[in-house]
């Protein structure tokens, strides 16, 4: 079918930047939406940024607006999130999440296996 792998989280101090990466491979005819959600201890999954097919149009939570970037690479299947002036609430498993048509035609949404970013104060 379809699998995501994410790259790039880790511990970084307060103001500082990471940027994460997710690979799609598998079964793919093509790719819609793609983005980004967090999830902190003790708290829901939320949505973090989204970018649709063409890259043409994001969407970002008010807490990242100005200091994280969602951008994609069609031609590697890959979705990025740069992530600047990082704050201690920012402290998450950060999952990638895209919805997929694949080669036999059937749309379907996937979930990264999370990536954890620690930001310490």
């Amino acid at each position: 079918q379809v699998q995501l792998v994410e790259s790039g989280g880790g511990l970084v101090q307060a103001g500082g930047s990471l940027r994460l990466s997710c690979a799609a491979s598998g079964s793919i005819f093509s790719i819609n939406a793609m983005g980004w959600y967090r999830q902190a201890p003790g708290k829901q999954r939320e949505l973090v940024a989204t970018i649709t097919s063409s890259g043409g149009s994001t969407n970002y939570a008010d807490s990242v607006k100005g200091r994280f970037t969602i951008s994609r690479d069609n031609a590697k299947n890959t979705v990025y999130l740069q992530m600047d002036s990082l704050k201690p609430e920012d402290t998450a498993v950060y999952y990638c999440h895209i919805v997929v048509v694949t080669r036999s035609i059937t749309h379907l949404a996937v979930w990264g296996q999370g990536t954890l970013v620690t930001v310490s104060s």
